[in-house]
């Protein structure tokens, strides 16, 4: 009589079936909500939201001059490469000066227009008197020319500016 007493509590091979899907059920959703709240946060490091977005020149070009804007509440930007024309694969040093304000974080994001090369975001480090600077380096191309999106984007403190550039790098075949 004990040994059928201890047998009817012990769980049988239905229960523990149904334990173990349960287990994944949970393990899934948790899973799940995980890569949500990840991608909700790094959502704005991928694609950066911006409260003003200020339109440059489009005849200005960066492969031969630096390229400057008039912000719509007061200020300037302008931006600049140390090296023309923008080189592909080596290293080169990308600077923005700003005049009339100062932003709390700068930013030059590089995206290819044509296809994804992949994150090129480098933060900008301030060298004194409104100058922001930064080295990085453009992946090459197969095709050879590439178009890039250049834009920099600036924290005031109260507002986040985006001045999109384009700029073609690399030479035809």
């Amino acid at each position: 009589m004990k040994e059928n007493a201890r047998s009817s509590l012990a769980p049988g091979p239905e229960s523990v079936v149904v334990n173990k899907r349960i287990l994944f059920d949970v393990i899934g959703i948790l899973l799940i909500a995980l890569v949500v709240v990840v991608g909700y946060k790094l959502s704005p490091m991928l694609l950066p939201k911006a409260d003003v977005t200020v339109q440059p020149d489009p005849a200005c070009d960066l492969q031969h001059q630096a390229c400057a804007v008039e912000l719509p509440g007061g200020g300037r930007v302008e931006l600049s490469s140390g090296v023309r024309p923008v080189p592909m694969v080596k290293p080169f040093e990308i600077e923005v000066n700003a005049a009339g304000f100062t932003p709390s974080r700068v930013e030059v994001d590089f995206a290819g227009v044509d296809m994804n090369m992949g994150y090129n975001r480098p933060q900008l480090a301030a060298r004194g008197n409104g100058r922001y600077a930064a080295e990085t380096a453009l992946p090459v191309c197969i095709t050879g020319l590439m178009d890039w999106q250049v834009t920099v984007l600036i924290e005031t403190g109260s507002e986040r500016i985006a001045i999109p550039y384009r700029l073609r790098s690399g030479s035809p075949h």
